[in-house]
């Protein structure tokens, strides 16, 4: 199938992109159009009009200040995984950014479409809420900032109004030695993840977990920063128990089912990449 028909727009500026989104109705944003582009075809989405977000300038820009990160909503994919200065400050990025898709499919997809995409399996923003990560967005009645906390509203519904537009997110990295890991499973390579875990790990100096931050995808309906199980490995001397421990927390999580797997299933999985994630990062952490 083709789309059905729709009218084309193209803003050059962030003022014309809120005057469009302001004025149309049953209108959808055009970023990378990985997803977009098949729903289309597919006609599940059948909008009257079709804006363009890929000539508006400075929605690309990555600014690194220090340990502050700021990312416009229309940077690549594949440029955010080359890019030196997030792979320093943020390696998780990078191993997550791996695992979307094909870089085919990065060199087109965006982050802010992946974050207003929403999709449960998504990596990039199970990475956001590692970091508590704030998003800027923007409308006619003026811009607001989102914590990631509060951007899903639902199954791949963010925190966004019919007329507002997200224009980029800003983050600050960890300061000081800690170790990383992201692991997920998928059917096959590039496919979407059944669950995925992404960890960062600080260690004080007798080896104790000074500070943690833990988080899943494709388990339920958005990201879940699993709090419950950075409290249990806060100042504990790691073992297997206390791993374990921090894993059982998963259980805990109402999973999804599916087609593809059983609620059951996808928290035996996330449980298990948990585990091996969090040895990962205690690992790296003890490296630096």
């Amino acid at each position: 199938m083709k789309p059905a028909p729709f009218k084309y727009h193209d803003p050059h500026s962030v003022d014309e992109l809120i005057g469009l989104i302001g004025s149309l109705d049953n209108a959808k944003l055009l970023a990378g159009g990985q997803s977009l582009g098949p729903m289309l075809n597919f006609r599940y989405l059948m909008p009257d009009h079709l804006v363009d977000l890929n000539r508006i300038k400075n929605m690309s820009d990555i600014r690194i200040e220090g340990s502050r990160i700021h990312v416009g909503a229309m940077a690549r994919q594949r440029v955010l995984e080359k890019h030196e200065g997030l792979k320093a400050l943020c390696p998780i990025l990078n191993e997550a950014l791996l695992e979307v898709g094909h870089f085919q499919t990065r060199n087109r997809g965006t982050i802010g479409g992946s974050l207003s995409h929403l999709d449960p399996a998504a990596e990039q923003p199970g990475i956001m809420a590692l970091y508590d990560a704030v998003l800027e967005v923007a409308g006619p009645r003026g811009r607001r900032q989102v914590p990631i906390a509060d951007w899903a509203k639902g199954y791949m519904t963010p925190n966004l109004e019919t007329n507002e537009a997200l224009l980029g997110l800003t983050w600050n990295a960890w300061e000081g030695p800690h170790g990383h890991a992201f692991l997920e499973f998928a059917r096959r390579r590039g496919d979407f993840a059944i669950a995925g875990v992404a960890c960062l790990v600080a260690l004080d100096q007798s080896g104790a977990v000074a500070r943690s931050s833990i988080s899943l995808i494709g388990i339920t309906t958005a990201p879940v920063r699993l709090t419950a199980a950075e409290q249990l490995l806060k100042g504990s001397s790691i073992n297997d128990q206390t791993i374990a421990a921090a894993a059982a927390e998963v259980a805990k999580i109402e999973a999804n089912g599916d087609l593809f797997a059983t609620s059951s299933y996808r928290q035996h999985i996330a449980g298990v990449l948990l585990k091996r994630a969090v040895a990962i990062a205690i690992e790296r952490a003890g490296k630096n």
